[in-house]
């Protein structure tokens, strides 16, 4: 079975920073699209972040510049750094998969796989 695990979520305040690490297991990670989503309360899943195998990068204009996506194909984990955080940014994260190039838009039931969901907080 394909599993998507996501860690590093939690409570920051204002300014803060954290890590997200999603670990995948079950499928060939270095040949599909690697993303992060997030769902804000009573909001739509929005695509915050994407890799693909040849390491190239969206950004959602929101998250650009504070954020970092990479992915290490070795450990089969993709990574998020937060930085400067805001309090809407507050939400559910979700790590997904979907097999070849990312699509152009965010695309959150078009994925493959999804992970269960961390919650991000951020106090103001």
């Amino acid at each position: 079975d394909v599993q998507l695990l996501e860690s590093g979520g939690g409570l920051v305040q204002d300014g803060g920073s954290l890590n997200l690490s999603c670990v995948a297991s079950g499928l060939t990670y270095s040949r599909r699209c690697m993303s992060w989503y997030r769902q804000a309360p009573g909001k739509e899943h929005d695509l915050v972040s994407s890799i693909d195998n040849d390491n190239r990068i969206r950004y959602a204009d929101s998250v650009s510049g504070r954020f970092t996506i990479y992915r290490d194909d070795a450990k089969n984990t993709l990574y998020l750094q937060m930085t400067n955080l805001k309090p809407e940014d507050t939400a559910v994260y979700f790590c997904t998969d979907v097999r070849g190039i990312c699509p152009s838009e965010g695309n959150f039931y078009g994925m493959d796989h999804w992970g269960k969901g961390i919650l991000v907080n951020v106090s103001s």
